[in-house]
Formats: C-alpha cells, sequence, structure tokens
C-alpha cells in the first residue's frame, strides 16, 4: 500500500543538555609598598576574557503515529518513510507546494524540447549535476543510478515491488553524468514514479556481493550514507528516530540542527502532544479535534496529495459470492449514508469521492452519477440478486440458505472503526451483516506471504486511504499481473483480475498524448463507478498541524519536506 501504516507503543524521551563553561581566575590585588613614598593605587583589574556560550542547537520535534518498518525505499510503500526521504536521501526531481517537478540531482528534468526525451518516447536521458556527493563526501555519479535499477531488479532482493522499473529495457551510464533509460514502450507516468530515492553503491555493492541480496544490510535500518540535507543519526525502535545537518549537504546548510521524530501509539497522544507543545509539526489529526487543536494555537494547513479513503471488494475467487455480484456491490453504495458520515464523524470538513481520481479531476469521468443514500433501491438490487430474508431474522439469505454474511477490514484508527460501526448498522438494515475484522496496521498491511488478511483474500471488504501515483492518474493495482499467489507472493492486487479493466490501464501506459490518455482515464473511472471495485468514504488530503515555533514551512503533496532547507524555530 502507498500510505501502509505501522503502529509503535509510545516511549517518553528525555533530552537533558548540560552547558558547560568555564572562566579565567581573578588577578590578585597588588601587595602595597612599605616605601616612604604614598603608595601608588591599585589598579583595577581587568574582566578575564571568556568564550562566548555555545549558540542554542535548533532542534525540531515531529510526531508520527505510525513507525517506519525500513528506511530503504526498495523495501517499502509506505507513507511515513517515503516523507523521510527529503530528510536525508534524494530524488532525481521533486516537487514543490503546487506538486510542480523541479530538478535536485539533475540538471533539468527531461522532456522532449531540451532532447531529453526521443521522439518515439522509448529514450529518456538524465543529465547529473557535478556538485552533488553522498553524506560521506563520496560523488553521486550515474553508476549509483545503475545500481539502484539493478537491486530493483535482481532475484536475490525481496523488494515491495519492481514496478517501474520492470517496464524498462535497459539502462545505461555512457559517462559518470549521464543516465539513459531504454524502453520497449513509451512509458507515459514515468516522471511520477522513477528515481524516488537512489542508493549509494560503494556502500551496499560489497553487501550484495558477499550476500546475494540487501535484503538484510544493516543500512536498511541505518543508512548512515544518504544525501539530504540532513543525515540519519539514530533509531530506538518504538519510540524515536533522529537526523542531524548533513556538513557535505551540496546545496548548504539548513536552518535547523536536528530533526527529532518520536513515535506514538495514537491520535489522543499526538493531539496530546502538540496541544503541550512538547512538538512542533504532526499530521494526519482525526478531523474531531481540529477545533482543539486550533484553539491552543496551532496552525492546521491541508495539501491534497491525491489520497482518498475508501473501501476496495474483494472479487477473487475465494470472496463471498455475493460481494462478486455487482448488484450487491451496488446496493452497498446505496445503502450507506455517506454524507451522513462526513457531517457527523467528520465535522463537515470532507465529502464523499466518487472515483479513485477525484483529486484529479480532468482523469475523472465528467458524466458519473454518484451514489445516493438510496436503502430501498438497495434492498430492490439485493431482492433481484436472490437475496431474501427468508427466515425472518433481518439477515438475507440466497436459496441454499447462504446468510449475506461479508467480512470488513481496516486498521484500528479511531476515525475507521467509528465509519465501520455506523456501516455496520446501516447495511443490517438492508439485510446484510457486516463482520468487523479490523487489526493493528503492521498486521493488517502484511504480505502474502506473511498470511494477511487483505492480501490472501480473506476479507470481502478493505479499506485504508490511497490514491494513484499522484500527481499523475496512474496506478497499478488492479492489473491481473498483481494479484498476488504463492508463484507471485509480492503482488498487491487484493481485488481480482477484471480482463477490461487491465486491458485500459495496461493501454494508457503507452500514450504520451495527454488529452488521448485523459480519454483513456475517463473510461477507467466510470467503469470502476459502474462496477463499484472502490467506494470513496471520505476525501483524504494532508493534514498537517504546526506548532507556532515553526515558520518556513511549506508542504508538497508529492515530496512533503521538499523545503526542508528553510524550516526554522523562532524563540
Amino acid at each position: 500500500m502507498k500510505r501502509a501504516w505501522f503502529y509503535s507503543v509510545l516511549a517518553a524521551v528525555v533530552v537533558i543538555a548540560v552547558v558547560v563553561t568555564s572562566c579565567q581566575p581573578t588577578p590578585a590585588p597588588t601587595t602595597p609598598s612599605k616605601a616612604t613614598e604614598p603608595p601608588k593605587a591599585t589598579p583595577t583589574p581587568t574582566p578575564a576574557l571568556t568564550s562566548p556560550p555555545p549558540a542554542e542547537r535548533k532542534i525540531m520535534t515531529i510526531i508520527f503515529t505510525q513507525e517506519p518498518a525500513t528506511l530503504n525505499p526498495l523495501y517499502s510503500n509506505m507513507w511515513f518513510e517515503a516523507i523521510l526521504q527529503q530528510l536525508w536521501s534524494c530524488w532525481a526531481w521533486e516537487f514543490d507546494n503546487q506538486n510542480t517537478a523541479f530538478p535536485r540531482l539533475v540538471t533539468e528534468i527531461p522532456s522532449t524540447e531540451n532532447g531529453g526525451i526521443s521522439e518515439d518516447g522509448l529514450t529518456i536521458t538524465m543529465h547529473l549535476r557535478d556538485d552533488i556527493v553522498w553524506s560521506d563526501g563520496t560523488p553521486i555519479t550515474s553508476a549509483d543510478f545503475v545500481f539502484t535499477y539493478d537491486m530493483y531488479m535482481d532475484p536475490g532482493n525481496s523488494v515491495a515491488t519492481q514496478y517501474p522499473y520492470d517496464s524498462l529495457e535497459s539502462i545505461e551510464a555512457p559517462d559518470e553524468r549521464t543516465v539513459v533509460m531504454h524502453f520497449t514502450k513509451p512509458f507515459a507516468p514515468w516522471q511520477a514514479l522513477f528515481w524516488r530515492g537512489v542508493l549509494p553503491k560503494h556502500v551496499l555493492e560489497p553487501v550484495f556481493e558477499t550476500k546475494g541480496s540487501i535484503d538484510q544490510a544493516d543500512w536498511n535500518l541505518a543508512p548512515t550514507v544518504g544525501c539530504g540535507p540532513f543525515k540519519f543519526a539514530e533509531w530506538e525502535s518504538g519510540s524515536f528516530m533522529r537526523f542531524v545537518k548533513n556538513e557535505n549537504y551540496w546545496l548548504g546548510q539548513p536552518k535547523l540542527d536536528e530533526i527529532f521524530i518520536r513515535f506514538v501509539p495514537d491520535d489522543a497522544s499526538q493531539t496530546a502532544a502538540l496541544v503541550a507543545g512538547d512538538a512542533d509539526l504532526g499530521t494526519f489529526p482525526p478531523l474531531s479535534d481540529v477545533p482543539a487543536l486550533q484553539d491552543a494555537g496551532l496552525k492546521i494547513v491541508v495539501q491534497p496529495s491525491g489520497y482518498q479513503e475508501g473501501w476496495f471488494f474483494n472479487f477473487r475467487d475465494m470472496a463471498h459470492p455475493a460481494v462478486k455480484d455487482v448488484r450487491v456491490r451496488q446496493a452497498i453504495a446505496m445503502a450507506i449514508d455517506r454524507d451522513a458520515i462526513n457531517r457527523d464523524l467528520l465535522l463537515g470538513l470532507t465529502k464523499a469521492p466518487e472515483t479513485y481520481w477525484d483529486s484529479l479531476p480532468e482523469y475523472r469521468a465528467p458524466d458519473i452519477e454518484p451514489w445516493k443514500y438510496n436503502p430501498e433501491e438497495a434492498k430492490r438490487l439485493l431482492e433481484e440478486a436472490g437475496w431474501i430474508d427468508r427466515d425472518g431474522d433481518g439477515i438475507r439469505e440466497d436459496a441454499e440458505g447462504n446468510k449475506l454474511t461479508l467480512k470488513h477490514g481496516t486498521t484500528i484508527r479511531e476515525i475507521r472503526q467509528d465509519a465501520q460501526a455506523v456501516a455496520q448498522q446501516q447495511l443490517k438494515e438492508v439485510g446484510i451483516d457486516l463482520q468487523i475484522m479490523s487489526q493493528n496496521a503492521d498486521l493488517f498491511f502484511g504480505s502474502y506471504a506473511d498470511g494477511a488478511s487483505p492480501a490472501v483474500g480473506e476479507l470481502d471488504i478493505m479499506e485504508w486511504s490511497d490514491g494513484p501515483y499522484f500527481p499523475d492518474p496512474d496506478t497499478d493495482y488492479w492489473l491481473c499481473s498483481q494479484v498476488p499467489s504463492e508463484e507471485n507472493p509480492t503482488g498487491y492486487n487484493y481485488f481480482g483480475c477484471d480482463k477490461t479493466l487491465d486491458e485500459l490501464f495496461t493501454r494508457q501506459l503507452t500514450i504520451m498524448n495527454a488529452e488521448e490518455r485523459q480519454q483513456v482515464f475517463h473510461e477507467i473511472s466510470r467503469y470502476m463507478h459502474d462496477q463499484v471495485y472502490w467506494l470513496g468514504m471520505w476525501e483524504d488530503p494532508d493534514y498537517w498541524i504546526v506548532g507556532s515555533r515553526l515558520s518556513g514551512i511549506k508542504f508538497s503533496g508529492v515530496t512533503p519536506f521538499y523545503n526542508v532547507m528553510e524550516w526554522d524555530l523562532q524563540k
């Protein structure tokens, strides 16, 4: 998942700063003369010179309600890991607060105009800056890019996904400052997906040569060599993570000396820490806490990032027969009062999206008719599908007496549990028994190999917050090639293989013309809406809680911490 969340236990952290100053001894007074001459006046001692006290270090504290499982970008799709990369790692290009790409490791972003993209779209050439270095002073070169590609693609590494690197035919480094990517077909979403973190070859290649894999490399949990304005310093699992200023950063020095990430177990702990002034930045507060946070003088910043909370329906073979019927899925969409959930549980600060692409409206079909709360029509559809309450217990059965009991799973985040309870009651009113099977995030977002319930198909309906590869509309969630199995344990299509959808998603990848590609996404969004493969619950942009001491901060929906160099703390 792009926003797979891992919860940790809260640990108190006490930081004690001891400042030691020293002074020279005061000179002894002169002894008066015993001569008959009048004694001379004793000179006033000159005050001893002392060193100025050291400047107070600027240490900023961020609260995380989920703890990363790794810092190596090859092994995680977790949002809380990805946003840290602008602190200690580096991307070929990043995105500003308008979600517009700008160059970071490259001199310019490739385009057809500057010759970086060939006319047929099959070759993309990048030119690297000549001043970029790792935090240990080693130059960053094209060899690091080739090594990163090799690590994604080598079967010895159990990476989260090889996408999009598996779309490349080859990659070459004709010199230290040039990287050339060769594709078998044009690949439209390249800018949003490639080079989100580059690996240090000089650190990890010896590990790979010795062990045949970097899966267990110490660097994954302690990347002491990075390339951002800060460098990794310390990680105490379940408690905190620290990053300190990188003296070798090629763009200069950040205004902060240290960024301290504190892990807390839940939303209530985050709110309490921010209100008490124990932290400078937090994210994803329960919207019910927004008034209290604002009353405490904290600023709430909303940044669109493509994310939306939604229900994903399982139509694989092992799913309940009812949920594989489009009429039942449509009935569910009309049986839940999503407007009431947004109004009552989320203070009316959000609304229910209709498609996976509502945050990118140009890719949403303009003629989509929203699913409205209509329990009577929901009942009619269920009757049409053959689900009738035959024994009078309020829950529908099919002709063989099988109950319309569906398993719904998500994480134990408070707002999700509250929404589950509302949906459970509303579905019961139309004769559907919704069983709640929620788990801690580390279990829920496990892999097929871990036996995680979404991955192995134990759930009929799954819920989390997600979005396309923002700001690009692409997603590979529903590709048939991503359905997990014993032969494909890293697949993350937990929903099913629809040949029509697979063809549409595959086709859009090769369309370089923006308007033509947009039309394909109109087909995709319309088809998915009508089939109810995904049902939006509420919009979920990035919410940031900014403390009064913090200044100079801006956010991006793609690389949130892109301007961390400008962050500062005011007294």
